[in-house]
């Protein structure tokens, strides 16, 4: 997959909306009462403290403590920026915490320590130490690093993990374990060139050297040539560690012959000629980011038995951190560890390897678009592979446990990995699903309101993130000008931009409109208006006859009076059997609410129906319906007449024979909550419903807004199903990003 491309004032607004920064803190505990407040603080609080202080393990019981990592830099390594200094890696900081909440929802803080002097540094951080269960240390420059990282080893009883150093290590060891098995070679036997003699390179050769690789047999290079034995410039004590007994003084000279190569340097460090002086079969890591060493394609058009893996998402085996420290610290933090031992990153490699021979899930093949499978393309697993969660921390907690790092051992690990199981948000996948499909879809997204600034941010978004090609309907002049406010004033090149004055189809598009508006009262005067001057029916009209493949409208306007224009071109009405479902996103769940657009007050027939269209909807998003029609009453009572349709609608279903979970009616606690399904036995939901069929319009869209003011749920809808074209009608209070998830809804039926 290709980088997305953004501008910097999309990167900005990124980090400034809709709250400034990337993470919040939310409390877990109920905060409302007196009582509550009692129990939380004081005087209640006095309780655990009085605990912990006599039993300091209790704190992991107790407190957040064991779910929690400190994120922590000083900013003079920064990404590839330098030296930014503690303020300027704040961002990046931030980012890796959420990157540990995503991937391991583990728990995190950013810290930003305004010192380069690894005595203050080593002693702030041990003096939090009682705070965190481990620390992550991030973006610090050698040689620092390792004198600050040893220091706190020894004087902290908690993990302490450089990222930049083992996480690299770890994720390059996974992979060339597994390039080595391509080839046919041993870790023993094989001549092993580095080029970087910084924190992640030093890394990257101990533990390699850990796992089997032999010392002679590893020649390390750094920017004044290799690193030799009696070298005495540009000299410290961890590049001595690794200098060795060689003729060769230069990269080109160490080359010649080597099974393998790793980089952790610069762009263009390896030519053409070294990879041709390899031995069969090489291996080779140009892990220099943004730009490798040498590019897949210049290594194989000289070498194509080469087995090429960088740090880059756009080019097969990327060596991705993220596969890395989520996972080492989620099973640490389950063991109560100590530390991150080399027996648990070693466990953590080993297991990284396995997981990519074995079979890819078929989500994640339609996440990167393209068929999986183990061998030079493919020897390190995707980030987005759902089994890292469950199989990684079981294998370096086991790894911790047999060390001796664990302070509580697991008893059961099967248990354990099936609890790993539940810790991570479905919605995430599911989203991801979506995005995947709408981009191998590669759908021509109608935008119909281009006249609005954040239907043109979202058009943007959508053809940058490579979903399609935006076709925006408006103006040209008023979108260039809009999109230079908007600051994308370069991104006029790229969309396309439609309106009656520069189309060919308008007379066609009118013969359309007027065959199906003669008889309801509408002159060809009116089907002039209509169709030349109203951007929601011109871009109804474009789908219609097939100038597009899906259609995004209704940001400036009330959705009623949309869908009314809409149905002057498609029969997107309840006599037709559409319907509209919304999607609410909230604590890791999603609820799809139907009818919350077409149907004012639907019969059983009708609701039969909006159960149909919801169910098509969940499995186009990923789930597997299960629908609860929902009332006040519950299987007849309490007795009330406007309850009786919800009771009959599951027997129009019976009649229909469908082909999925159908149940009602039952209140909204009942086809929700598991443990309050067990009082009806006899019921046919086999869990949770993912789907709510209300009464009527009206209390669908009460439930929406009330999810959304009261408990903070992410709205995506109302979905508009049951028509033969893909239209997503959005609000007027949506953002651009709400825009472009309707845009890659439309994407995933649009072809």
């Amino acid at each position: 997959m290709s980088n997305p491309k953004y501008t910097r004032e999309e990167a900005l607004a990124f980090h400034l909306e809709p709250t400034p920064g990337k993470w919040e803190v939310q409390a877990t505990v109920p905060m409302t009462t007196q009582r509550d407040l009692s129990l939380a603080y004081s005087p209640g609080v006095a309780v655990p403290c009085e605990d912990i202080a006599k039993d300091p393990g209790l704190a992991y019981d107790y407190t957040n403590k064991g779910n929690l990592v400190a994120v922590i830099s000083n900013g003079t390594a920064v990404l590839g920026l330098g030296n930014l200094g503690a303020l300027g890696s704040k961002p990046v900081m931030e980012g890796k915490s959420v990157l540990f909440k995503r991937f391991a929802d583990v728990n995190s803080i950013d810290i930003e320590l305004d010192t380069e002097d690894p005595d203050e540094f080593c002693k702030a951080v041990r003096l939090m130490g009682p705070t965190f269960g481990g620390i992550n240390l991030e973006d610090i420059k050698a040689p620092e690093c390792f004198i600050i990282e040893q220091r706190l080893k020894e004087e902290m009883d908690i993990p302490v993990f450089h990222d930049d150093q083992h996480g690299t290590a770890v994720i390059c060891a996974a992979g060339l374990l597994n390039a080595l098995h391509l080839s046919g070679k041993k870790i023993e036997d094989v001549k092993i060139v580095l080029n970087g003699a910084g924190a992640a390179g030093i890394a990257c050769i101990e533990l390699l050297k850990r796992m089997g690789a032999r010392h002679d047999n590893c020649i390390v290079a750094d920017t004044k040539g290799v690193i030799y034995q009696g070298r005495t410039e540009g000299m410290n004590q961890w590049k001595s560690a690794h200098a060795v007994k060689t003729d060769a003084r230069t990269l080109e000279e160490a080359m010649v012959g080597a099974d393998v190569f790793l980089g952790v340097s610069v762009k263009g460090a390896v030519t053409q000629d070294m990879v041709r002086s390899m031995a069969d079969n090489p291996v080779i890591f140009a892990m220099a980011n943004p730009d490798p060493e040498i590019t897949p394609e210049e290594a194989h058009e000289v070498r194509m038995d080469a087995i090429v893996a960088t740090g880059r998402s756009d080019y097969p085996n990327q060596v991705n951190n993220v596969l890395g420290f989520p996972y080492l610290f989620r099973g640490a933090l389950d063991i109560h560890a100590r530390a991150i031992n080399d027996e648990m990153k070693i466990a953590c490699a080993q297991a990284l390897a396995d997981l990519a021979r074995e079979d890819v899930p078929d989500e994640v093949a339609l996440a990167y678009g393209k068929s999986l499978t183990f061998g030079r393309d493919y020897i390190i697993p995707t980030p987005f592979d759902p089994r890292l969660i469950h199989r990684i921390p079981p294998a370096v907690a086991k790894a911790g446990m047999d060390t001796g790092a664990a302070r509580r051992p697991i008893i059961d690990l099967v248990a354990y990995e099936e609890s790993l199981k539940s810790r991570m948000d479905p919605t995430a996948s599911i989203l991801r699903g979506i995005n995947a499909r709408a981009r191998k879809a590669q759908a021509r997204m109608i935008f119909a309101e281009g006249d609005d600034p954040r239907v043109l941010r979202a058009a943007v978004m959508y053809q940058r993130s490579g979903f399609g090609k935006a076709l925006v309907v408006g103006r040209e002049a008023d979108v260039k000008a809009k999109l230079e406010e908007a600051g994308l004033g370069d991104a006029v090149r790229e969309i396309e931009v439609v309106n009656a004055a520069n189309t060919q189809h308008l007379s066609r598009y009118k013969d359309v409109l007027y065959g199906r508006l003669q008889r309801k009262g509408y002159d060809h005067q009116d089907i002039h208006r209509l169709a030349a001057r109203d951007r929601h029916v011109f871009g109804a009209l474009m789908l219609q006859q097939g100038h597009g493949d899906a259609l995004v409208t209704g940001a400036t306007r009330k959705s009623a009076h949309v869908l009314e224009l809409i149905n002057h071109v498609f029969d997107a009405d309840a006599a037709h059997g559409a319907a509209g479902v919304t999607a609410l996103l909230v604590k890791g769940r999603i609820v799809l609410i139907a009818d919350t657009l077409v149907h004012e007050w639907p019969d059983e027939e009708d609701l039969a129906n909006i159960a149909e269209r919801a169910a098509e909807v969940a499995r186009l998003i990923g789930l597997e319906p299960r629908v609860a029609f929902v009332s006040f009453s519950t299987f007849g009572y309490p007795v009330s007449e406007r309850a009786e349709k919800m009771h009959i609608a599951p027997r129009v279903l019976d009649r229909r024979g469908v082909n999925f979970e159908y149940e009602g009616e039952m209140t909204v606690d009942v086809a929700l909550n598991r443990n309050a399904q067990k009082f009806y036995p006899f019921q046919r939901l086999t869990g949770p419903a993912n789907i709510l069929v209300v009464p009527a319009r009206h209390s669908a869209s009460i439930s929406v807004k009330l999810m959304q003011e009261m408990a903070g749920a992410t709205v995506i809808g109302p979905i508009l199903a049951g028509v033969d074209k893909s239209i997503q009608i959005c609000s007027t209070s949506m953002t651009a990003g709400d825009i472009l998830n309707m845009a890659v809804l439309a994407a995933c039926k649009g072809r």
